[in-house]
């Protein structure tokens, strides 16, 4: 029996690939399994069936048995830990990529986040351009952080791993900014991670969707 996955039915992102359901969809790809997907309606995310699953009525969650799990961190972080092919064998390297996991979900993406709401809820405001300075100042800490660490490497420790894939898919929260491009290292790790096939077959997955719904 596949595991499924839930997503979506109507993506807030319109197929850009920013729903949190890509970075499950990502991580299944890389690894070969092969899965099913329940789309759900907003109405659907807050109604007690889904509940059960994800107590703050949000996706994606991962369901494989009797075994259902929420967080996309945690599911990828699974994923990685049950099937060869996302996290290193040798254990100091495994848990170097582990970290990378956390870092790009607790340290990066914060900020990213934080200013990705502001433009949603307080743009029409009339302190929102300042406020907006503060915001990106914060991001391109991080950015330049991260830029040091990631120097002339093509991935962060090693080989591509689940850190890598986890940093990629907050990255791109950033796309129509063109932050990222002000760090020509991270816009072109940015650029390796999307080129991967597992990530193209993700994407028009996910589009897919976005696409059945117009």
């Amino acid at each position: 029996m596949k595991p499924t996955l839930t997503a979506f039915a109507h993506s807030p992102d319109r197929g850009q690939g920013l729903a949190r359901d890509m970075r499950v969809r990502w991580a299944l790809e890389e690894l070969g399994v092969a899965y099913d997907v329940q789309l759900l309606s907003f109405e659907q995310m807050k109604q007690p069936a889904h509940l059960a699953r994800h107590p703050f009525g949000q996706i994606p969650t991962y369901q494989a048995h009797d075994r259902v799990l929420f967080e996309s961190g945690a599911i990828v972080l699974h994923l990685a830990e049950q099937y060869p092919g996302l996290l290193p064998v040798d254990a100091d390297a495994r848990l170097q990529a582990i970290c990378w996991m956390f870092a790009a979900l607790n340290t990066v993406e914060p900020p990213i986040v934080e200013r990705s709401m502001a433009w949603i809820l307080e743009r029409e405001q009339p302190w929102y351009a300042q406020r907006l300075l503060m915001l990106d100042e914060r991001v391109r800490l991080r950015l330049g952080q991260l830029s040091t660490r990631l120097g002339d490497a093509a991935w962060l420790a090693g080989d591509f791993n689940a850190g890598d894939l986890l940093m990629v898919s907050v990255l791109l929260r950033l796309h129509s900014s063109g932050i990222v491009g002000e760090y020509p290292n991270l816009a072109a790790y940015l650029a390796r991670g999307t080129a991967r096939p597992a990530y193209q077959r993700a994407f028009a997955a996910q589009r897919a969707v976005f696409q059945q719904s117009q």
